[in-house]
């Protein structure tokens, strides 16, 4: 049987983001959330590198997220302009090499690709939501065809946004990457009724922590050491198990590649989720 929730970091290979795979071994951490690496990386030599450096290290990825040059998290507004597959100018080259991010995800053997979708129109008479649905429906079809499943990362709409647009994709293979501080970094609502609303679809999660903004939804919140924000992640573990996941609890901590800072950090992060992990007896 596999283990319920099992501990996780967002890594990185030669992206700059997230911890080293190394780093992420001396942890302990036995899956990761992979984010994708450079395009001169993702060539089949590199992959085989890829491949039996996973294996050395006992690390298996369980879901590759795509980022796009151009995207800056800089400030609300920034991310409207420029994060995902809806900024217009950026569109059709980023949905092109988000396939492409697929396929490198297939060949590593990984059946699941993330992504922030950017923005989704709350408005569904605007023509950008009608184009966004048509876009996520051929990325999800030509992703099922390679046996694999996307997840869109929660933060920049409110749940019931998200809700109706997965409705309206209607791809069984389209499922949510949940980030709960996201939700209150963005302003977007309460993070745990969210979940409890959103539980059908979730895939895979983030665990992230953040304060709320003095204007949420105008100014960004702040990002925080697991534990010391506002998220409750006792609750959390709750909801999830009230949903029914039993998947990975990726800790994802967006601070500077330097390793001793990382490992303590991180170390904490898994420190508290190993105590409220026994809570359930695992």
């Amino acid at each position: 049987m596999d283990e319920k929730w099992p501990l996780g970091v967002f890594a990185s290979i030669d992206a700059g983001l997230g911890v080293d795979l190394q780093v992420a071994k001396d942890l302990g951490v036995t899956t990761v959330h992979l984010h994708t690496p450079h395009a001169e990386s993702r060539t089949p030599e590199r992959i085989a590198e890829f491949r039996k450096t996973l294996d050395d290290l006992g690390i298996r990825v369980t879901c590759v997220f795509a980022g796009f040059d151009g995207e800056s998290y800089a400030d609300i507004p920034t991310v409207v302009k420029t994060v995902g597959l809806v900024p217009k100018e950026t569109r059709s080259a980023r949905t092109a090499e988000l396939m492409d991010i697929a396929k490198f995800a297939h060949e590593l053997g990984v059946d699941t690709v993330g992504l922030h979708l950017g923005f989704v129109p709350h408005d569904t008479s605007d023509p950008d939501f009608a184009e966004l649905l048509e876009i996520t429906r051929r990325v999800c079809d030509a992703c099922a065809a390679d046996g694999q499943n996307v997840h869109l990362e929660t933060g920049q709409e409110p749940a019931d946004v998200l809700e109706g647009f997965l409705t309206a994709v209607d791809r069984p293979n389209l499922y949510i990457n949940f980030d709960p501080a996201n939700m209150i970094l963005y302003g977007c609502g309460e993070p745990l009724p969210a979940l409890e609303q959103l539980g059908k679809w979730v895939r895979s999660v983030h665990c992230k922590d953040a304060k709320w903004s003095d204007q949420p939804g105008e100014t960004w919140g702040a990002e925080t050491p697991l534990g010391e924000g506002d998220v409750d992640f006792a609750k959390f573990l709750a909801v999830l198990e009230k949903i029914g996941y039993t998947g990975p609890l990726t800790i994802e901590r967006e601070i500077p590649q330097e390793p001793e800072r990382q490992k303590a950090e991180i170390g904490g992060a898994l420190s508290l989720l190993k105590t409220l992990k026994a809570d359930y007896g695992l």
